[in-house]
């Protein structure tokens, strides 16, 4: 079946199986940043946005994003170097596997929230596991970028 999406901004068009999730998808389409831990949508890494929700992508069928907007971190570059800095200052990033789709998931959580507190924070990233950090410098890193971003806007 033909798949076409708006990917980054940009119409593509593909042949998928009926069981071909987003994530094998959104590869094939050059979308590197996207990876795979789990195949069980338990660790988040495969997170990317469908018409601005994160989804998770390997338990998303390719079929169903047809007609939809996806946004993998390549098409957030600016915004995910500018948290991603924040990340890296605190020590939150260190292998940088699972980083994508957490830097997808603060994204999208900080559109949703306006001043999210602390256990908001972690609820809204519950689903994004990390086996290099404690997750206290990721959580540090996610206030002092909101509280940056907040003060850019005055």
């Amino acid at each position: 079946m033909t798949v076409t999406i708006t990917l980054n901004g940009i119409r593509r068009t593909g042949e998928v199986q009926p069981d071909t999730s987003l994530y094998t998808f959104l590869r094939q389409q050059g979308c590197l940043s996207v990876k795979c831990g789990c195949e069980t949508s338990n660790c988040g890494l495969c997170t990317v946005h469908l018409d601005g929700r994160p989804v998770l992508s390997c338990s998303v069928p390719a079929f169903r994003a047809d007609g939809h907007e996806v946004t993998t971190l390549e098409g957030v570059q600016k915004e995910a170097e500018e948290f991603g800095a924040f990340l890296a200052d605190e020590g939150g990033e260190q292998c940088g596997f699972c980083s994508p789709g957490f830097i997808l998931s603060v994204l999208a959580m900080a559109r949703e929230l306006e001043n999210p507190t602390d256990d908001q924070i972690k609820e809204y990233l519950a689903g994004n596991l990390c086996r290099c950090t404690g997750y206290q410098s990721q959580l540090r890193a996610i206030k002092k970028w909101l509280a940056a971003r907040k003060e850019g806007d005055k």
